[in-house]
């Protein structure tokens, strides 16, 4: 069977416009499923050690969950990805006040954030790409911003995500993609038992409202140590950097040797009973690991018909660092009508 890309009507909004699903086949037996409903990730598919398949990504039953959706499973995040904080910065030398829709802070571009918005879509020969004008003022932020995200299945396994983003007038645009994983299945119970590698050995300082403090930390020796295989819930309730304040990982790591442009393994997630194991390659500067520590209570209906409890996936969502704009040492997330904002995140989907 050669690569293939189908597509069908999800179903429609209340506004009459269509939400389309596509799928996307390798010849490996993996399958992809897109939605243009906040550009997102719903389902990725391929068989374990013993050739069983499991959908291993969290997603829900229909597509009405996506625009009720806390968690933002899967979702293509902006205008600016993760939290800034009180919703207040500074550009151009104007002060703009955003929505505080994560206790004090901005959080994943507002409540209406790309995640929330229905794309134009199209297929590319082997890719299916999502667009969308972001217009000026759109949640508060300056300029207009006109997005692309392309994603494609290849021989290799690898699904890979491009951004694309061009603005007008100088605005902060960090873009990602939110999927949550879990490698024995969506349905399986939590994430507890995989294990994860990282190419970071600093994570930022955080303070009690998830908000960095400016300075790095080395995780040498402490319960952020993931520079060689860690088990994700060894260390879910240590103290340190607020792990257990915030009910597990919800931390920026910092990406070794970070170069703007140059696309670097970020990390590796396993687990054993499966032998599934997905690597993540990104240009961008680290990855905040969230673990899924408040998915009870929330999320809409699985897409096996149930609920998810808190840890059921496990997201490593490659960016920039939180409240960038707010730190001039962080690096920048300005863009100016002169560049061109690109990003890539590459999803290898592996066994060992």
């Amino acid at each position: 069977m050669k690569n293939s890309i189908e597509q069908h009507v999800w179903g429609m909004t209340p506004e009459g416009e269509a939400v389309i699903l596509y799928t996307l086949r390798n010849a490996n037996g993996c399958e992809v499923q897109l939605c243009n409903l906040g550009a997102t990730l719903t389902s990725v598919k391929y068989p374990d050690r013993n050739g069983k398949v499991a959908d291993v990504v969290l997603g829900y039953k229909s597509f009405e969950g996506y625009y009720n959706d806390p968690a933002c499973a899967g979702k293509s995040i902006g205008r600016v990805a993760n939290r800034i904080a009180n919703g207040r910065m500074t550009v151009e030398g104007v002060e703009y006040n955003l929505e505080t829709n994560n206790g004090p802070n901005h959080l994943h571009g507002g409540s209406h954030g790309y995640g929330t918005k229905l794309w134009e879509s199209r297929v590319e020969e082997n890719r299916v790409v999502f667009a969308l004008t972001s217009e000026d003022g759109d949640a508060g932020y300056p300029g207009e911003v006109n997005v692309e995200v392309a994603y494609d299945l290849d021989d290799e396994n690898n699904i890979n995500i491009l951004f694309v983003a061009k603005s007008d007038r100088v605005t902060p645009v960090n873009l990602t993609n939110h999927t949550y994983w879990n490698l024995k299945g969506e349905e399986s119970g939590d994430i507890l038992d995989h294990e994860l590698r990282l190419c970071c050995s600093q994570v930022l300082e955080m303070n009690d409202v998830q908000i960095p403090t400016g300075k790095h930390l080395d995780v040498a020796g402490t319960p952020m140590d993931f520079c060689d295989w860690r088990r994700l819930g060894d260390d879910i309730a240590a103290e340190f950097n607020h792990i257990k304040d915030f009910r597990g990982y919800d931390h920026f790591f910092v990406l070794n040797d970070w170069k703007p442009n140059i696309l670097q393994k970020v990390a590796e997630l396993r687990e054993k009973t499966t032998g599934r194991k997905v690597t993540i390659l990104s240009s961008q500067a680290g990855a905040m690991v969230y673990t899924g520590n408040w998915l009870s209570g929330g999320c809409p209906i699985t897409k096996s018909g149930g609920r998810y409890a808190d840890y059921a996936g496990v997201a490593i969502e490659c960016q920039n660092y939180p409240d960038a704009v707010n730190h001039d040492d962080f690096p920048s997330v300005l863009l100016s009508p002169e560049e061109t904002y690109c990003q890539k995140i590459v999803f290898n989907l592996g066994l060992e």
